[in-house]
């Protein structure tokens, strides 16, 4: 039992480090105009967006995409083109 569930751990750490390179990155604000970020919020309703070095945050279109117990805030965010560009909303907890 015990080799099994060795076997197992072993197989699935050498699983992630080889499926990590793979990872999908996610849209960099500092990379993107404003007008390119804006529009990928507004086509998608929702987005995960990095927003600088291992800072990232989930942004949306609009209410539809966030919870019942959440508000809206209004996000301005640096893009490659505008230090502070309107993109959309994130939702906050009450």
């Amino acid at each position: 039992m015990r080799i099994a569930r060795a076997a197992a751990v072993a197989a699935w750490i050498i699983l992630a480090f080889f499926d990590a390179p793979y990872a999908e990155a996610r849209p960099d604000t500092l990379q993107m105009t404003c007008q390119q970020t804006a529009s990928l919020i507004n086509q998608a309703g929702s987005v995960v967006l990095g927003t600088g070095p291992n800072i990232y945050d989930r942004y949306v279109a609009s209410r539809y995409s966030c919870g019942r117990s959440t508000r809206l805030d209004p996000i301005w965010l640096p893009t490659k083109d505008v230090s502070q560009c309107f993109i959309g909303y994130s939702c906050r907890v009450r």
